[in-house]
């Protein structure tokens, strides 16, 4: 976390990165620590590079400059889910099971329980509302128990009830020890943030917060 005084070497730590789009330069020597234990939220208006950022923080996307240190497994939450609409929820699951090298579901379990899917197991992808389709891109971001987090408006479509566990949730991960960072464009989210940076011009300006 920028300009703050950390009890742990950074999970992800961003130092001087630049980014260019045909001649536009989106972001400008961005700089971005957070912390084991520390949620951090990335605010900024649409089109403000907050996308960009996330897929350079998770190795999506290569910086024109700077660099991008990350340490332990990492969980990223796209914007946009990367499903495949003819395989169902538990195919799915299967599927990262083996990419992950994860010996059981079970922790898949427990956020199927948490999010509420676990009535879709069956259910073919394509077959599901965006919001649903939200929370199986989530849980695929989560099931292996990455360390660092990098969720990209994660609970787009949400029902009240399941925002409203995706936040308590987060807070449990952070209390564990956990880095994670949130794109988030909801003023009334921005009470569970340990830090706020607002993406503007380029760069990362840290706001306070209540906490």
């Amino acid at each position: 976390m920028q300009g703050a005084t950390t009890r742990h070497r950074p999970r992800l730590s961003i130092s001087g990165v630049c980014k260019e789009y045909g001649g536009r330069q989106v972001l400008r020597g961005v700089d971005l620590d957070v912390p084991a234990g520390t949620l951090v939220g990335v605010v900024g208006e649409n089109g403000a590079g907050k996308s960009t950022l996330l897929r350079i923080a998770v190795g999506h996307l290569a910086p024109d400059r700077g660099t991008v240190t990350r340490t332990g497994a990492v969980g990223y939450c796209p914007q946009r889910a990367v499903l495949n609409d003819a395989f169902t929820v538990g195919q799915h699951l299967r599927l990262f099971q083996m990419a992950y090298r994860l010996a059981t579901l079970e922790r898949a379990g427990e956020l199927m329980e948490l999010l509420a899917l676990t009535g879709c197991r069956r259910q073919r992808v394509g077959e599901l509302s965006g919001g649903t389709r939200q929370k199986l891109n989530l849980l695929i971001a989560l099931m292996h128990d990455p360390q660092l987090l990098v969720l990209d408006e994660p609970y787009q479509g949400f029902d009240w009830d399941t925002h409203q566990r995706f936040w308590t949730l987060a807070a449990d991960l952070r209390d564990q020890g956990r880095s994670i960072i949130v794109v988030s464009h909801l003023l009334h989210d921005l009470h569970h943030f340990d830090a706020i940076a607002q993406l503007r011009q380029g760069r990362l300006h840290f706001e306070e917060t209540n906490r």
